[in-house]
């Protein structure tokens, strides 16, 4: 059966290496097989979600945010850090569409679950796709944009066409490339293989 499972090997020291607002960085000693030890490097990470918004035409809404370590603008699906302890990620999910797009939902299921990058990050991502979309009216909307998302514009796009545009090389983020793919596929059968909003992380 092709499915991750659960493991972890027996981790003989672990070293704090840094620690900023958001991430840390440690250096495990880890016990190999053939007992070898091996030292592994990796950012310790909240986790975060992203929303893939999907409108009455097929359209997916994206934001385009600048990322100072890639040096870009980037276009993006609605995204945060999973920054409030005990909240239910889809409710995560639903604060960040209406903060940074400002739509609320009427239809959530658990799209895709990422880890960004397993190999030095033990990142979660967990993907949503999000449906029956109402725009939140200015007035209701007291949120603040700072840094990175002032001005952040927000944009329609065809699902066939982001694919196209993530195939193409065009888009570049992890979430947004596999929430997009993803969707796609979903759709061939009307998203009804999806996983409930509440569904369990593996």
């Amino acid at each position: 059966m092709i499915a991750d499972t659960p493991e972890s090997w027996e981790v003989v020291e672990s070293r704090p290496r840094f620690k900023g607002h958001v991430i840390e960085v440690v250096t495990d000693t880890v016990r190999m097989p053939r007992d070898e030890v091996a030292d592994r490097d990796y950012v310790v990470h909240p986790g975060a979600v992203a929303v893939l918004a999907l409108d009455e035409h097929d359209r997916v809404l994206m934001i385009r945010q600048y990322r100072h370590p890639t040096r870009r603008l980037m276009w993006e699906l609605p995204a945060g850090l999973r920054d409030v302890a005990g909240e239910p990620l889809v409710d995560t999910a639903a604060r960040e569409l209406a903060e940074e797009a400002g739509y609320r939902a009427g239809v959530w299921h658990t799209l895709v679950d990422l880890r960004s990058s397993p190999g030095m990050s033990d990142e979660r991502i967990r993907v949503f796709l999000a449906r029956d979309l109402t725009k939140i009216p200015d007035e209701e909307n007291g949120f603040v944009h700072r840094h990175e998302e002032i001005d952040m514009p927000v944009e329609w796009v065809h699902l066939a066409d982001a694919v196209e545009k993530a195939l193409m090389g065009m888009i570049h983020n992890s979430p947004a490339v596999a929430g997009i793919l993803a969707a796609y596929a979903a759709s061939v059968e009307g998203y009804s293989l999806l996983r409930p909003a509440d569904a369990p992380e593996a």
